[in-house]
This record gives structure tokens, sequence and C-alpha cells, in this order.
């Protein structure tokens, strides 16, 4: 018979082992990190919106900016409790609310609940944030993307927060 001597079979072994465990870690820390699959804006490959795009934050609150597999986007949490869209169309006229976050004016949709809609109001082109309120807090979420959005001059404010 042919052994492998006692020393040369513990190494074989370990590294046998080892690559069992990166094998492990890496498939469990890609399913951690999955990519967020979004839909982009109509206008998403708008000049305005990659300056709003770089400058989205790292972190809102305690929840890790996560990849996206769309252009313009961007996603935090896990799962994702808050996501930004830019590209919209422009919102000059709106029935619903409006309040100012972080210096912009936003629309505020509450049609979902418990998550809401915000639609950046004067600013072409608009950007959207999706707020889970189960996982995030809306306002927390606007001041943090808000300097991002400032980028894209106002054109125009909410009659009721009128500058």
């Amino acid at each position: 018979m042919n052994f492998l001597p006692k020393t040369q079979a513990l190494r074989i072994g370990r590294s046998l082992f080892a690559l069992g465990v990166v094998a492990v870690l890496g498939s469990t820390l890609s399913a951690c990190a999955s990519v967020v699959s979004l839909d982009p804006a109509p206008d998403s490959n708008n000049a305005a919106c990659a300056e709003v795009t770089v400058r989205l934050p790292g972190q809102i609150e305690q929840l890790d900016k996560r990849q996206t597999d769309a252009q313009a986007t961007g996603a935090w949490g896990t799962p994702a409790a808050v996501i930004a869209r830019c590209g919209l169309p422009e919102v000059k006229v709106s029935a619903l609310p409006c309040v100012t976050a972080g210096g912009v004016d936003w629309l505020v949709d509450d049609s979902a609940k418990p998550s809401y809609r915000f639609i950046s109001f004067g600013r072409n082109p608009a950007t959207e944030v999706i707020v889970d309120s189960n996982l995030a807090s809306g306002v927390s979420a606007l001041e943090a993307i808000a300097p991002a959005v400032e980028h894209i001059k106002a054109t125009d404010h909410c009659l009721a927060s009128a500058k």
C-alpha cells in the first residue's frame, strides 16, 4: 500500500479544511450582501442623477448602503428599509402634503403605510425616497439623502414652505 507520510497528510487535511471554511464564509458573506434589484427611474441617465448618486451616504441611521442593480439608485438595510431613485419627472404641482427636510422640499405619499414615498419637489429630475417606517425613520432618511439631492438646483418650492 502507498500511504502519505503523517505530516504531509495533516498538511493536506488542514488545507482542505481551510478551503472549506473559506468557501462557506464566502457564500455566507455574499448572501448577506446580496444586490438589491430595483427599476431605474425614466431619466436615470441624466447627468444630474450621477451627481446625486455619487453623493449618497454610506449609512442611514445604523443601516449600511447596499449595492443595487439599477442606475441612479441606492438602498440601505437588510432587508432594504430605505430606497432612493433619481430620474423621475419634476413635480411643481401636487395635492400631496409637502415637508422640508435637510433643506429639500419633499412631497409625502403615505398611501402605502407603513411605507412612505417622498418625492423631491421643484427639482429636475426629481428624486424618490421610499422608507419602510417599521425599519427606519423617514426624517433621518431624508436628512441623510438631502445633501446629495441639493446638487440638483431647486426651481420651485412648496407653497407651505415657501422660502
